[in-house]
């Protein structure tokens, strides 16, 4: 890896890279939910409201990492 490189989320082979799972039983039903999207329902329980850079960094997240309930 070329430290000159900019960093783009990408693979090394040049594939995005694949979001990070995590299993949490019992905390999700069968659908997977991303960490952006737990970010972003939090914040709004706290009474904070969305912007546009809010939703660009849940969907970044989201990428990033998921959660699951089971396999």
């Amino acid at each position: 890896m070329n430290p000159d490189e900019p960093k783009t989320g990408r693979h090394h082979l040049g594939r995005p890279a694949a979001p990070y799972h995590a299993r949490l039983p019992g905390f999700t039903a069968e659908i997977e939910v991303g960490l952006g999207d737990v970010i972003k329902r939090a914040t709004s329980f706290a009474g904070i409201r969305t912007c546009g850079s809010c939703l660009q960094r849940a969907a970044s997240l989201n990428r990033w990492m998921t959660f699951s309930g089971r396999r």
